[in-house]
């Protein structure tokens, strides 16, 4: 399982050091299964995420493009069981400075809308909500430049902000995130 994880960390990519006029195509993969047992209960909870990415880079250092991001979980308990489903579609903004031919500094500034939909079975009974949102977030990385355009992005966390209304008078959640050392994420890259 950890080979698996690590081939998925590894898996996803990033085109960070692209010319100036070109075309930047990147995405992530993840996925996340934990086992622990509540009480009596044994819990189990899988997460799968897809987020691809593709910008035009207008300038030496500036990349615009479109952003998005899907994803699902699902929590099992016993006879309950929790499911939700994520979308995210905004943009992007990224600075990259150079700081030599081998490594690159960029932060990425990223915005958009955010949906949500959450399906509870509670033995026979199943209850849906939906809710909607907006996101922003910045994210500072590192990019190391290995040879012939492939290279290595690298993150420690990121800022972020988020919120998720649910619809028919339900609960409204905000939420500020400050995970810098709390995440950490490997890409690979290829310069076109």
């Amino acid at each position: 399982m950890k080979k698996m994880l690590v081939v998925l960390a590894l898996a996803m990519f990033s085109f960070a050091n692209a010319q100036k006029g070109s075309v930047l195509v990147m995405g992530s993969i993840g996925y996340t299964s934990d086992t622990r047992t509540l009480g009596n209960n044994e819990v189990k909870n899988n997460e799968f995420e897809f987020s691809p990415k593709v910008g035009y880079q207008f300038h030496q250092n500036w990349t615009v493009g479109g952003e998005a991001s899907f994803g699902s979980s699902k929590t099992k308990q016993g006879t309950n069981e929790e499911r939700f489903n994520t979308t995210k579609l905004g943009a992007f903004l990224r600075y990259t400075m150079p700081l030599n031919q081998t490594f690159a500094f960029y932060a990425e500034l990223g915005a958009g809308f955010q949906s949500e939909k959450d399906k509870t079975y509670t033995g026979p009974i199943t209850t849906t909500a939906k809710g909607d949102g907006l996101y922003v977030g910045i994210t500072p990385a590192l990019f190391i430049d290995m040879k012939k355009g492939f290279g290595l992005n690298f993150n420690i966390g990121g800022l972020g902000y988020n919120t998720i209304n649910y619809d028919n008078n339900g609960p409204e959640f905000k939420s500020f995130d400050f995970n810098f050392g709390k995440a950490f994420n490997i890409g690979v890259s290829k310069n076109f």
